[in-house]
């Protein structure tokens, strides 16, 4: 499905790396000239491409001359109605290997020119939100396609899962999480838990971000209540290619909310930062 906003060309799409589960996608694109430059958008945990902000996003980046997509992993819990978690199931076997797995995929088709007509763009850099943020942080350390990288709330660790959770793993296999937002009670299996401590070493956020050579900026808002601005400052401490930008005043979403709204004060400076980062790194590539 394609469409037209504004100045821009809009298509629905989606891919099928070899695990056999759909990524579904979002491409955007000047209407007028073929992009040198490319972006990929990676949502959060309880996350998606259409949420809040990641729309109105992508549009601001596509017009800076971008070819910018965006993805729901393959098991995020969306299906193909992309607005609500109708695949509880999935969303419960997801595991941050797997979430790797697919941004890698995301990154190589990218390099292949599969969104842009068969031409490679010149550049691409990633925007991971929250603990896309830190899938983010790690693709940029192992993948040599990563031109610059900016990250929104970023996660400095994995390890987020209190005792009790740990304990309902060990002893039935699942644990439960709400989601505020639509009051579903959702799953998570034990193989998330085994996945990170059986590949600890590369699952470990800190200890890639001291390997990410490209331009990076760390983008978070001081009032972050669900990622503290703590994290933000021990990435930067740790990535010797990054700069920090501190939102005063703002959340975890700088302040956006779904269904969305009118781009906030706070959304606004964390966008106009990162597109003045990406016009900066991605010209020309590394």
């Amino acid at each position: 499905m394609a469409g037209m906003t504004g100045s821009l060309i809009h298509e629905r799409c989606e891919t099928t790396p070899p695990h056999g589960d759909v990524i579904r996608l979002d491409v955007r694109r000047p209407a007028q000239g073929e992009p040198r430059s490319a972006v990929l958008v990676a949502h959060g945990f309880k996350g998606f491409k259409d949420w809040g902000f990641f729309p109105w996003l992508s549009e601001r980046l596509a017009q800076d001359g971008h070819l910018v997509v965006s993805f729901n992993f393959s098991l995020n819990g969306t299906g193909p109605e992309l607005l609500e978690f109708t695949d509880l199931d999935a969303f419960g076997r997801n595991t941050l290997s797997r979430e790797l797995d697919d941004l890698r995929w995301m990154v190589d088709r990218m390099l292949a020119g599969e969104w842009s007509d068969g031409r490679a763009p010149e550049s691409v850099g990633l925007l991971g939100h929250s603990r896309g943020g830190g899938t983010s942080v790690i693709t940029a350390a192992e993948h040599q396609g990563v031109s610059a990288l900016v990250t929104w709330a970023a996660v400095a660790t994995f390890h987020r899962w209190s005792e009790q959770q740990v304990a309902d793993w060990m002893s039935q296999e699942v644990t439960w999480i709400s989601n505020a937002r639509t009051g579903q009670l959702m799953p998570l299996y034990r193989t998330l838990w085994e996945d990170l401590r059986d590949n600890r070493a590369r699952l470990d956020v800190l200890a890639a971000a001291t390997r990410v050579d490209v331009p990076w900026l760390v983008v978070h808002g001081s009032e972050d209540s669900t990622v503290p601005v703590a994290e933000a400052r021990q990435l930067h401490e740790a990535g010797s290619a990054s700069s920090l930008r501190v939102v005063d005043g703002s959340g975890h979403t700088f302040e956006a909310v779904h269904p969305p709204q009118a781009p906030t004060p706070g959304l606004i400076a964390a966008a106009e930062a990162s597109a003045r980062h990406f016009q900066r790194f991605l010209r020309g590539g590394r």
